[in-house]
């Protein structure tokens, strides 16, 4: 039977794993976004300059309007296209994050439950009354979590579903 410290000591290295994975979801999620952004700054760039070229040609001043209007209309269509990849980039984020936190309590709840069946075991009179209790809280709290997350889950899904039905090309008409 392993001691309350090995067991302690496995609930904390399990901890540790999963905030390794969430950190390393996060950068993974960084990297992805900032290779968007950069992706648009170079194309943003290169339009400009190809805008630039072609203002120098216009042979009057509605030419010129139009080739700032539709250099403006690009520009908008571009930059919102890459908020929705961001955004979408965003949802899988969270929705990475819910399951992994959910799977961290449920096991977690497991482990901390079983170290403290122990705990109680080795007090004086078995302490059952104590360890009822825990259970009962453990069940409320990851009861409550599964609320708040879905809770987070249909906001955010809403929020999504919103920019992208102002960012689709019928709502602009």
């Amino acid at each position: 039977m392993a001691t309350k410290n090995d067991q302690l000591n496995e609930l904390h290295r399990k901890n540790m794993e999963a905030a390794m994975r969430l950190a390393q979801l996060s950068i993974d999620n960084s990297q992805r976004i900032m290779a968007l952004q950069t992706e648009l700054a170079k194309d943003l760039f290169e339009k400009s300059v190809e805008n630039a070229r072609a203002q120098t040609t216009a042979k009057d001043p509605g030419a010129l309007m139009s080739l700032r209007a539709r250099y403006a209309q690009d520009t908008a269509q571009r930059m919102m296209l890459t908020a929705q990849q961001i955004a979408a980039i965003g949802a899988e984020a969270r929705g990475e994050f819910s399951r992994l936190l959910t799977e961290q309590l449920a096991s977690g709840s497991r482990d901390l439950t079983d170290a403290f069946q122990s705990f109680f075991k080795s007090l004086p009179g078995g302490g059952g009354n104590a360890m009822d209790v825990f259970e009962k809280a453990m069940a409320n709290a990851n009861t409550a979590f599964d609320q708040i997350a879905k809770a987070s889950s249909s906001a955010f899904e809403g929020m999504n579903e919103m920019a992208r039905k102002a960012t689709s090309p019928r709502a602009k008409k």
